[in-house]
């Protein structure tokens, strides 16, 4: 199995996971907060029929663009292709499309979908390639302490990038001056390009690329790792834990997505409480992640993954049941969600930690460029599981598909026990 002999120099530890605090930026600024609200209020025209649709095109378009470009990535990497030299060209094509974010205007809907669907998809496959390099810097005995590590700090980038863009940026009045408003939205892509490549340079010039065989590529090798059929068979205990990883990566994202729609439509919350809820999650996901990274090392990742799972199922309960649990506690439903966000958040960090270490933990050496690459697939088909949220939230109540999001969990929890290995090896065994 994938690991390292010795951790690598902690410069070289130093530079890795300075790229997920570079790269968090964009999902965190373009994707998740700031650019998909102005896109839908200010892109697309105000008697649009279809206007979240607008969207949702370009999400679910380079979700799937992604999916089929990652383990053909990943294959190019267990052939020998560099992976700094694909690492430096995804950035570089997410840095510089999203700063042509700058000329979509008003009305400039398929403009600014076409620049989403290039920028997400390098985004995408970025994540997948830094994280391939996770069993070249690291043993299997820490390489759960440091993707917690990594991944913790990257929700300080996404902390930092946030204040950077609606702090110091974006300070027009929307309804006063709406077009400085536009126009720092506008300048506010080029600042993130900016943060991005700037922060990525410690990567480029610290981390180490741990030499491999160069390998003649057969024309028609590339479509063997879109046989997910045949990848399964290749590498068994990986799949097993891959299909576990599909549903309770399917409730964190669930709330990812959806968690904004539910605090104001269902819970009335103001913009200020969303902020709070945004700080809550983000800090206890930091801290989440590198605590539960430094537990792992001694308790090993498939137990750090139960207590996890445990805990989300217990935070969407507590959302499932907030009136009746703030009427029990005599507390307002405002402080009630605020606990439950950092009861999640703690989750949020530590469970795509633990999952990133532990495809590195069940890669054979010479598949861990595929392996990190089908892990792009499975995180991007549980993007696409989440979105059964909003069906289901229509035909009955967002309180009653509360109950989906715990399925989703339970039985990742479930197909997770069938993984027996994982106890073994994220001990170094």
């Amino acid at each position: 199995m994938a690991g390292a002999a010795k951790n690598a120099p902690k410069r070289q530890i130093f530079g890795w996971a300075m790229y997920d605090i570079a790269n968090q930026a964009y999902t965190t600024i373009i994707i998740s907060f700031v650019y998909s609200a102005f896109f839908v209020a200010y892109i697309v025209p105000v008697d649009s029929v279809w206007r979240d649709t607008y969207w949702s095109i370009a999400i679910i378009g380079s979700t799937l663009i992604a999916m089929v470009l990652s383990p053909i990535v990943g294959h190019y990497i267990d052939q020998g292709v560099s992976k700094k030299r694909l690492l430096l060209w995804s950035t570089l094509v997410c840095a510089i499309f999203t700063c042509f974010l700058y000329f979509v205007g008003p009305g400039d809907i398929w403009w600014g979908i076409a620049i989403i669907l290039i920028t997400n998809t390098a985004w995408m496959l970025g994540e997948a390639i830094i994280s391939a390099f996770l069993p070249d810097i690291s043993t299997r005995k820490n390489m759960g302490l440091i993707s917690g590590l990594g991944w913790g700090l990257g929700y300080l980038g996404g902390f930092v990038s946030m204040v950077m863009v609606s702090v110091i940026i974006i300070r027009a009045d929307p309804v006063a001056d709406t077009e400085a408003y536009i126009s720092q939205h506008q300048w506010s892509m080029i600042a993130i390009s900016i943060y991005f490549v700037l922060v990525a340079i410690p990567t480029f010039v610290l981390l180490k690329e741990k030499p491999r065989p160069v390998r003649k590529l057969a024309p028609s090798n590339w479509r063997e790792s879109l046989n997910l059929l045949n990848q399964q068979r290749l590498q068994p205990v990986l799949f097993r834990f891959f299909w576990a990883f599909l549903f309770y990566m399917a409730g964190v994202q669930t709330v990812i997505k959806f968690i904004g729609i539910y605090s104001t439509g269902e819970l009335g919350l103001s913009q200020t409480d969303l902020v709070a809820v945004f700080l809550a999650t983000q800090f206890s996901a930091l801290f989440g992640a590198i605590g539960f990274g430094i537990v792992e090392r001694f308790i090993g990742a498939r137990k750090v993954l139960f207590i996890v799972i445990g805990l989300w199922i217990i935070a969407i309960s507590g959302m499932y049941g907030i009136y009746d649990i703030a009427a029990w506690l005599d507390m307002s439903v405002r402080n009630v969600f605020l606990v439950i966000a950092l009861l999640a958040g703690t989750g949020i960090g530590s469970i795509q930690a633990s999952s990133r270490s532990l495809v590195g933990l069940l890669a054979s050496p010479e598949r861990d460029g595929s392996a990190f690459g089908l892990w792009g697939v499975f995180n991007r088909l549980a993007m696409l599981l989440a979105a059964t949220f909003g069906i289901a939230a229509d035909l009955l109540t967002r309180q009653s598909a509360l109950l989906l999001v715990i399925a989703f969990f339970v039985i990742g929890a479930i197909l997770l026990t069938r993984v027996n290995q994982l106890s073994a090896l994220s001990r170094g065994e």
